[in-house]
């Protein structure tokens, strides 16, 4: 990893800045710069490619980005105390940081970016899954994004690469692996971070295929999915049933007994169910 020249230890600037954690903006900061030139690195080579940061904090990631080689960053810092903290980084760095002071779940980036893009977070504990579900369920695929790579709670990266079958399959699993290839590629304990929180976390690397893996449509596929985790426990006649009038006889058509849970149901099974949603009359 390379240095950038001239900036204080995080320490020092949480510090002097009064940058202390604050629980409701999801905030636990990464403060070993050799873990996050390591999750740097696990995003692939940045030389070529703008990066989206999401909750930078102080900017221990931002550091990582930058040492790595990425050729720009754009760090979306809802916490506005964090922005003279980062500033002090875009001054070491000319040219190749934009801050955005505000909500990323508000902000739309692509105004600030040249493609190709990558996005690289240690995402706010309060905001991970919901932007998630949002990059993976966009009308437009392939989407504006080569991959990403976010940190999680490690139960939330294990949901989602579950398999079939298993506990933590879900809603995440079958979105995620829809339209990407998804690994965990590092696990942090509690006391890599300050504060420290009550979970270890994992860094989900996530690469957009080119195409889905089966077809259907987006919003019917996470209306299905989520009808049918929502109560895992039922069966997907009862657990569907506010999702089409005649979900049972849906289900039969596309192989899935409709006393089965959504647990044991895979990814092309689900998209299959997608499609015949979507093409059923609603007054069959």
């Amino acid at each position: 990893m390379s240095t950038i020249d001239g900036l204080p230890p995080l320490r020092d600037v949480i510090a002097r800045h009064d940058l202390r954690a604050r629980k409701q903006l999801g905030q636990n900061f990464l403060l070993d710069l050799n873990l996050t030139a390591k999750i740097a690195r696990a995003a692939g080579d940045l030389s070529q490619s703008d990066v989206i940061e999401i909750g930078p904090g102080p900017g221990g990631l931002t550091r990582g980005l930058l040492a790595e080689g990425a050729r720009h960053v754009l760090a979306i810092e809802k916490d506005a105390r964090a922005l003279p903290a980062l500033a002090e980084i875009a001054r070491a760095c000319p040219g190749r940081l934009t801050v955005l002071n505000g909500d990323a779940l508000e902000i739309d980036p692509l105004a600030h970016v040249t493609p190709p893009i990558r996005i690289v977070a240690n995402l706010p504990y309060n905001v991970g899954t919901e932007l998630l579900i949002r990059w993976l369920t966009s009308a437009i695929w392939p989407p504006f994004w080569q991959t990403l790579t976010l940190m999680f709670q490690k139960e939330v990266a294990q949901r989602i690469t579950a398999q079939p079958g298993s506990k933590a399959y879900g809603r995440l699993a079958v979105l995620a692996q829809w339209r990407a290839d998804a690994r965990i590629v590092m696990t942090l304990p509690p006391e890599a971070f300050t504060p420290a929180p009550k979970v270890h976390s994992s860094v989900v690397h996530l690469t957009a295929l080119p195409e889905p893996r089966y077809p259907a449509d987006a919003k019917i596929l996470s209306r299905v999915v989520a009808a049918g985790f929502n109560q895992r426990r039922k069966m997907l006649r009862a657990s569907l049933k506010g999702v089409h009038p005649d979900i049972e006889n849906l289900l039969e058509d596309v192989g899935i007994a409709p006393t089965a849970r959504a647990e044991e149901i895979g990814l092309e099974q689900f998209c299959a169910l997608a499609r015949a949603v979507e093409n059923a009359p609603r007054g069959s």
